[in-house]
């Protein structure tokens, strides 16, 4: 991905929904890029089914009409807080993404959009993002908010582009000091291919890799090289598990270089098998305090 034009970001109302936004501004200002939130309202319809049997069809017409009074609530509170913040960043907030301009292709600064839909959101996320450069997805705290959660996976696993998982406070900068962690997996390098806006652009990039770590394929000094023909100078350090996780000396050497950001591989085992037995990809979701770029 040699340049960012679209990002989406998905918003629901979680808890870390405004750091998220907070941190798809960031990326849409720095690159004039244009941030289309969108916003999935569930289907009300999809209640009755859940309800069981037993219940009268007044009780399930109840049920339907709560669940709308709940979403209209929190389809309020969602708009609420994109119209803040983006009038405090300065964009233009228009009905969609804009035409670049057909003499530099260029689009005129960073915009934005809000769209708001019903339906289940880790499909219409998943189909949003292929359209996307990147989509920007907020925390999911483990067991609290299943639905950021599904949005994760699904452009993870259905989408074919990056996620950046945001942090759970609003960063003051994104992406200036840069970790790529390498393991050589084919996950890996489409991490590395989606970070080069980043790096280009960053004030120091520093490649993480350890033994612990390390799959079949290309070593990091091979990363390295790799970097170079980009026109990025990057440092190579090792680290190693902390405690038998792999995932924990990963984000204490990022503390260490002062990162804020981190770019990886996501799910070289199965997602199932990394769900049950742990990995680094888990620990990182769960524990990571800057933000983080997925791929696969």
């Amino acid at each position: 991905m040699s340049e960012l034009r679209k990002i989406l970001l998905p918003l629901n109302g979680t808890p870390n929904g405004e750091a998220a936004l907070a941190t798809a501004l960031i990326l849409a200002r720095r690159f004039g890029a244009h941030l289309a939130a969108l916003h999935v309202r569930s289907d009300s319809r999809e209640v009755a089914p859940l309800a069981g049997e037993g219940l009268s069809g007044a009780m399930v017409e109840e049920m339907m009409t709560a669940a709308d009074r709940e979403q209209a609530r929190r389809s309020l509170a969602v708009r609420e807080v994109f119209d803040r913040l983006v009038g405090a960043a300065g964009l233009e907030v228009r009905g969609g993404p804009p035409d670049p301009d057909p003499r530099t292709h260029d689009l005129a600064g960073p915009t934005a959009s809000f769209r708001s839909i019903t339906g289940r959101e880790h499909e219409l996320v998943a189909y949003a993002a292929r359209l996307s450069d990147l989509t920007v997805v907020p925390h999911a705290d483990s067991g609290e908010e299943v639905s950021s959660s599904e949005a994760l996976h699904a452009v993870l696993f259905d989408s074919g582009r990056p996620v950046v998982i945001a942090p759970k406070l609003s960063p003051q900068q994104v992406g200036r000091r840069l970790c790529i962690a390498w393991n050589g997996t084919g996950e890996s390098a489409s991490a590395v291919l989606s970070i080069l806006p980043w790096a280009k652009q960053a004030e120091a990039v520093q490649v993480l890799h350890s033994e612990d770590y390390q799959r079949r394929g290309p070593d990091a000094a091979a990363l390295l090289d790799y970097l170079a023909l980009h026109g990025v100078r990057a440092t190579l350090q090792s680290f190693r598990a902390i405690d038998k996780e792999v995932g924990a000396g990963l984000l204490a050497a990022c503390t260490k270089f002062g990162a804020d950001m981190v770019s990886m591989g996501a799910y070289s085992h199965s997602r199932l098998r990394q769900l049950i037995l742990g990995g680094v990809t888990r620990h990182v979701l769960e524990n990571a305090q800057l933000t983080v770029l997925m791929a696969r």
